[in-house]
């Protein structure tokens, strides 16, 4: 029997793996970077163990230094979770060599299908070899790892060599295997997968099915369970893909086999030898524990003939700290508060707690919320009821963003596919709530917090007083005046006013707003993120036109060969790359002209604002004078 498991993880799949042994009794070991040595993760587990540094590459992806400390804490199993080493099968096998319980399926097994190119050819399917334009869009796709990461679609056949390279950095960055390959792109299609388990004794179970067609930056947003609308004869075929695949590698334990849905045809895409992010809807609509299953497994215990019978629906929605609105750009900062009131029966699996600072280094995720119902339609306005109700205090999140994409007529129709934010996410993130009521809100609660209630009154009418606020980019002013009956904010009667609570009655109808403050004149209202901007701003720091500043932390990872100031550089030329939490971003020329000054170099970390370059615009004259002489 399983006595200690080491997670050789973090964040929120490491607290979830945790959770799991608690309830059987088994203990837990925390490996951890300097950066999460005070994460979730590395306070809930029972021991934990030092990995000097803060990179991947020289904490989570040192599989040397994870079994030392398996060894050291006494474990004697190790769970590796998903990303990182979870599909690395010299690291399955350093554990196996150390006389440790390897919770995952065999070395041979992830070898066969860890490698996407080799999983391919197993499956009888092949990558493209030689790229011409008639092939286009392809996809440029790391053979190792998964989560979106080394992932390019390609549209024009110049841009390939630099997406491939751009696509080997990120995963040899990610997942230690910089190996790379290009398949066709299918577009429109339906992201479809099959859940299987599978035990020493030759049982394999197809869990059913999940749509992860949501997705951006090939990274799945909101998951689901059983994938809506497929045809039995489509779903059971999906079914038997998954059991032959598994059963051609001998697979034992979670694994996923994930397939492209289009046209009525399923395309095979790769075989993911873990446990995945969105196995929660799984687990709801089975009534199972995989985790649970998983340590089961692993100590040679049987599965039951045939799995449980699935009821109802279940969503999921991954909370990430991004900005969609700004090319999903990751967001750093204090998470003042994460909480779900009044979402009765929603699940939520995370890896943050009120007061933890949010990195720069992992990747931006901040909790699933998974919501379980009888049908999929109570279950949808289940979770997009929790989210809405959240506090997420602190940084951007995409919370917005999942609630209208849930509230979406095409999600609620149940046709999306892959494309679905390229065609909707300005529709999405720019019809912003009228800010009014959450302003007047604030400006009344941050009066009761001067104590100004019950005594401000004065018989001679005063002039309004205003306050002024910022709504995302937006700048707002409010009006407030002190009346007989207390306290008007812009024609909105104040009914209660506390530091905390705020009731306002507008047209006869009375609501309520919970209010938080903190510091840097941060404040929420409701949900709405403001921030109280002084009377007499500070004059600002003035940029030289055509700077270019850096649009979050990170690391510069890399700068366009050649480039230097004086070159001469095109719109929209890709100058350098920023690396933040293990995505890669890329900043280009905002114009024509030629680079006054270069402040970035490979390795250097950067704060948001940094200046990176200047870029000055060329004349018109110039413009025209080169337009002139190519056309000679």
């Amino acid at each position: 029997m399983i006595s200690k498991v080491l997670v050789a993880n973090r964040g929120e799949i490491a607290c979830r793996v945790f959770r799991t042994c608690a309830e059987l009794g088994v203990r837990t070991v925390a490996v951890h970077s300097d950066a999460d040595a005070g994460a979730l993760h590395t306070r809930t587990a029972d021991e934990a163990v030092r990995l000097p540094g803060t990179s991947p590459a020289d904490t989570y992806l040192r599989g040397d230094l994870i079994v030392e400390a398996a060894l050291a804490a006494g474990a004697d199993a190790v769970h590796p979770g998903y990303g990182f080493l979870s599909e690395n099968p010299d690291f399955a096998r350093q554990v196996l060599d150390a006389g440790l319980v390897w919770i995952g399926p065999p070395p041979e097994a992830i070898e066969a299908m860890a490698s996407k190119t080799r999983a391919k050819e197993l499956m009888g399917l092949e990558p493209l070899r030689e790229v011409t334009a008639a092939d286009l869009p392809v996809l440029v796709k790391a053979a190792a790892g998964g989560g979106g990461r080394g992932m390019r679609v390609v549209r024009r056949l110049e841009d390939l060599d630099a997406e491939l390279t751009a696509a080997r950095a990120e995963a040899l960055s990610a997942f230690g295997d910089g190996e790379v390959f290009v398949e066709p792109y299918v577009e429109g299609g339906r992201h479809v997968e099959v859940q299987v388990l599978a035990d020493t004794h030759g049982t394999v179970w197809a869990l059913g099915t999940r749509d992860c067609s949501l997705q951006r930056r090939h990274q799945k947003v909101l998951e689901e369970a059983p994938a809506p609308g497929l045809p039995p004869a489509l779903r059971d075929e999906l079914h038997r893909s998954a059991v032959r695949a598994a059963r051609a590698v001998e697979y034992v334990g979670a694994g996923t086999v994930e397939f492209l849905v289009s046209g009525g045809r399923a395309h095979f895409l790769e075989m993911n030898t873990r446990l995945q992010v969105e196995h929660p809807v799984t687990e709801e609509v089975f009534g199972i524990d995989l985790v649970a299953l998983q340590l089961r497994i692993a100590e040679g215990g049987a599965l039951e003939p045939e799995p449980p019978a699935p009821r109802g629906h279940a969503v999921e929605a991954r909370l990430y700290a991004e900005d969609p609105a700004r090319g999903w750009a990751p967001q750093t900062g204090l998470l003042h508060r994460i909480a779900f009131p009044g979402a009765a029966g929603v699940r939520v699996d995370t890896g943050f707690a009120d007061g933890d600072r949010i990195g720069v280094h992992y990747d931006p995720l901040l909790a699933k919320v998974v919501a379980h119902a009888p049908t999929r339609a109570e279950a949808v306005r289940k979770l997009a009821g929790a989210l809405e109700r959240a506090a997420v205090h602190g940084p951007v999140t995409n919370r917005d963003l999942l609630v209208a994409s849930l509230r979406h007529e095409e999600f609620a129709a149940g046709r999306m596919d892959t494309g679905f934010y390229d065609r909707h996410l300005a529709e999405l993130t720019g019809a912003a709530a009228d800010p009014l009521a959450p302003l007047a809100a604030a400006l009344a609660a941050a009066a009761a917090g001067r104590g100004r209630f019950g005594g401000g009154w004065r018989n001679v009418p005063s002039q309004p007083q205003t306050r002024r606020y910022r709504v995302g980019e937006a700048e707002h002013e409010v009006s407030y005046r002190w009346t007989r009956r207390g306290l008007a904010a812009d024609a909105a009667g104040v009914v209660h006013a506390g530091p905390e609570l705020v009731v306002l009655e507008t047209g006869g109808v009375r609501r309520r707003f919970e209010v938080a403050r903190y510091d840097g004149g941060q404040v929420f209202v409701n949900g709405v993120a403001l921030t109280e901007l002084p009377r007499f701003p500070e004059p600002e720091t003035r940029r030289e036109p055509g700077s270019l500043l850096a649009p979050m932390p990170g690391t510069v990872v890399r700068v366009a060969d050649g480039l230097a100031v004086g070159s001469a550089v095109t719109e929209g030329q890709p100058l350098l790359w920023l690396e933040a939490m293990k995505m890669e971003h890329r900043v280009t020329a905002p114009v024509c002209g030629t680079l006054t000054a270069l402040h970035a170099a490979p390795g250097r970390q950067v704060e948001v604002g940094a200046l990176l370059a200047v870029v000055q615009q060329a004349s018109p004259e110039a413009e025209g004078s080169a337009d002139h002489e190519e056309s000679q």
